[in-house]
């Protein structure tokens, strides 16, 4: 696993390191998307996730939801083009924090069923070069990644 900063990068992973997207591709053709470990450190403490339905067809750079935390509140962004086949919405009701504890696990956020994965992931990076990309990010706003204790 590439780690910076304290923020870690799992080689199972592709980033879209200008959304702060990861993407895991699963074997049933779907994908998994989260919030990256520096998206969630960035954003602090999450207070409320609020997903869009599945079924809903979204576009690459448009908005799945919202997310709303102690230092910002905005769009969790589409990395790929899709339909909206399941959220997490259960687990983020039963803990919000889910994302700060575990981003790449208990964290996820939406699964989609990718309609342009062919034109659209070549864009997405692995774990080692997204790793080296949010390098300059990460020391032009000298972020340190951390992750909320379980209680």
């Amino acid at each position: 696993m590439a780690v910076y900063r304290g923020c870690e990068f799992p080689e199972d992973l592709l980033f879209d390191v200008e959304r702060d997207v990861w993407v895991r591709p699963e074997a049933d053709g779907l994908v998994t998307l989260g919030m990256t470990d520096p998206a969630q450190a960035r954003c602090g403490k999450m207070l409320f996730v609020r997903l869009k339905a599945p079924g809903r067809i979204i576009e690459r750079g448009k908005s799945l939801g919202t997310i709303e935390s102690a230092k910002w509140v905005g769009p969790f962004p589409a990395p790929l083009s899709g339909e909206i086949v399941n959220t997490n919405t259960h687990e983020f009701e039963r803990d919000v924090l889910s994302a700060n504890k575990d981003p790449y696990g208990r964290g996820w956020l939406v699964q989609l069923r990718p309609t342009r994965w062919t034109e659209e992931s070549p864009d997405l990076l692995p774990a080692a070069k997204a790793a080296a990309a949010y390098r300059v990010k990460l020391d032009e706003i000298q972020l340190q990644c951390y992750r909320c204790a379980e209680s």
